[in-house]
């Protein structure tokens, strides 16, 4: 799979990922994660300006994937409780990792790439998400503690640290 920058012409493709990612999520016991439609257009709009969107193409160049990626400190990682991060280097955060369903091995795409590249990633996600759970596990993610994320709702916090960078 190859992995590179969104730009604004994936938008409507973008968009249609994360509605089928709403809908997997409510099917597997998530129904509170993303909701109100949430991430809205703006949002990846946003991401994408930013430089933060990422896709995943298959072999066909067919986008079925897509992360966001930012470089520097969280502010919603500022707090955690009820445990504490691995260690307070610099570090990557990826937030809204969704699949189109079309392909597997999306989130290997994701983290091997990330992986590839960055030594300190730390992701959270929401506590009825248990595919991602477990998929943060496979990858040799920690479970830190708790986090809010900006509406006040908590989220499960991970980091991965590999000194091999």
């Amino acid at each position: 799979m190859k992995i590179r920058q969104s730009t604004i012409d994936d938008l409507k493709r973008l968009m249609h990922i994360y509605g089928y990612a709403r809908t997997l999520m409510a099917a597997n016991g998530n129904a509170n994660q993303w909701i109100n439609g949430y991430p809205s257009e703006d949002l990846i709009r946003q991401e994408i300006a930013n430089g933060h969107s990422w896709v995943c193409l298959d072999e066909n160049g067919i986008i079925v994937g897509t992360f966001c990626l930012i470089e520097g400190e969280d502010p919603s990682y500022a707090y955690i409780e009820d445990g504490k991060w691995l260690n307070s280097l610099p570090y990557v955060t990826v937030h809204r990792l969704a699949t189109s369903g079309e392909k597997r091995g999306v989130a290997d795409a994701c983290f091997q790439w990330c992986f590839e590249r960055y030594a300190n990633v730390r992701v959270d996600t929401h506590r009825d998400n248990i595919i991602m759970q477990n998929i943060l596990k496979k990858y040799g993610f920690v479970y830190c503690g708790i986090i809010y994320v900006a509406n006040g709702t908590p989220r499960l916090a991970f980091q991965r640290y590999s000194k091999e960078l």
